[in-house]
């Protein structure tokens, strides 16, 4: 879609949802997105171009895929849709080369890269992450990440190492925004780049925190083996680094966040013993750190252990134990995407054993705090679906409305 092609576009979902009185937030809720996709889409800015969104877009304003686009092809069976999310403009942004008129001498000479309005950009990227604001975030992503790849390209010595870093910390944030979304092949992608990046700007640290993010897209595409290969020999060689006397606080961090997506995978993998071991092991380096921080974006530290630690023990069954730790935790600190998190698994821990009132009430909580992440994460739409499957007939209103908004009807 060129840029006039998604203006007209924009134009006629606008005009047709108008024409049937409803409003912005309304479609949205209606087709389990946002009220800001909704208003990119209409602006022109979010493009659609895959069939699944764009069916899923005419069922809400109850048309045709081909009133709304006529040029779009007639599927000879419906289109099995996918969970809808709202990063496709940053998937989008992940497609190709990102700098191909470099490679072949054609750029234009640009002013300078401003290093403070880019930095100023990336943690935007990273505040909308942790807030779980990811159709904002796509916008972001798909100005941000363009600008970054050229200036890499562009900029002389002094300044390379230093734009390298921001595009390997923009990319982590990508990756991170996919991991939460269970778009893990994207998340893959995303990763791959930032360790490259980093590895360019020096930084050695930074590489294996994009370690970390590819690790966690392996645990979400179910390659557990895959996600232990990358974590295992990470985690080995930062314990020889952290070995020292007064290891730096950067360093701990990292090894502690592998240890935490260590005991992911065991947990996923049903590898009881492996993902203790792997908790005890987060739990020493976050002892030795001694509070919580928030290097690389990881937000590791003593709170944030025992998160996970609530986390592994829902994946193992481990219902009574994931609610007594969950007793103890102050997450206040924590941001509203990592907070919405424990909920979420407080809940699955109540649905474990069938405390259908409590478990409603923690995934409310966690919708509070960041309501995409309860929307897009799987396994809170897998909580709700047990619910209403454990309540039957009498599944409360409060239970069906949120079902209706995480697109849990089904």
């Amino acid at each position: 879609m060129t840029a006039e092609e998604r203006r007209a576009f924009g134009a006629r979902v606008a005009q047709l949802r108008k024409s049937r009185g409803l409003r912005q937030d309304q479609l949205a809720a209606a087709i389990n997105r946002t009220a800001s996709w909704v208003s990119q889409v209409e602006r022109g800015v979010q493009p659609v171009v895959r069939l699944d969104v764009l069916q899923l877009l005419a069922n809400g304003l109850g048309v045709s895929v081909q009133t709304l686009r006529p040029d779009a092809p007639v599927p000879a069976a419906p289109a099995a849709m996918d969970q809808p999310n709202d990063l496709d403009l940053a998937r989008l942004s992940l497609s190709g080369h990102p700098a191909l008129d470099a490679l072949l001498g054609t750029q234009r000479q640009t002013a300078a890269p401003d290093l403070a309005e880019l930095t100023t950009a990336v943690e935007r990227l990273w505040s909308l992450t942790h807030g779980a604001r990811f159709a904002d975030l796509s916008a972001a992503i798909a100005d941000v990440l363009p600008r970054l790849e050229q200036a890499a390209r562009a900029s002389g010595e002094g300044k390379r190492a230093e734009i390298h870093l921001l595009l390997s910390q923009a990319y982590q944030a990508v990756a991170a925004a996919f991991v939460r979304q269970d778009e893990a092949d994207a998340a893959w992608v995303a990763a791959d780049r930032a360790i490259r990046a980093a590895e360019s700007s020096g930084h050695p640290l930074n590489v294996f925190a994009g370690i970390y993010r590819m690790a966690h897209a392996f645990v979400r595409l179910e390659r557990l083996d895959q996600a232990e290969h990358v974590a295992g020999p990470a985690i080995s060689a930062l314990r020889a680094y952290t070995s020292t006397p007064n290891p730096s606080a950067e360093a701990l961090s990292v090894l502690g966040s592998l240890h935490l997506v260590l005991a992911l995978a065991a947990a996923r993998g049903g590898q009881r013993e492996q993902a203790r071991k792997a908790i005890a092991g987060a739990r020493e380096v976050a002892a030795q750190l001694g509070e919580d921080r928030n290097d690389f974006n990881l937000e590791f530290g003593p709170t944030n252990v025992e998160v996970q630690a609530v986390s592994t023990a829902v994946d193992l069954g481990d219902a009574g134990e994931a609610l007594d730790l969950g007793k103890r935790i102050d997450a206040g600190r924590l941001s509203p995407e990592r907070r919405s998190r424990l909920m979420i698994d407080l809940g699955r821990a109540h649905a474990q054993r069938r405390q259908l009132g409590e478990a409603l009430e923690c995934l409310l909580r966690a919708e509070e705090v960041a309501p995409e992440s309860v929307r897009t994460h799987a396994a809170a739409r897998e909580t709700i679906h047990e619910l209403i499957a454990i309540a039957g007939r009498s599944a409360p209103s409060e239970l069906l409305k949120l079902a209706k908004r995480a697109n849990a009807t089904g």
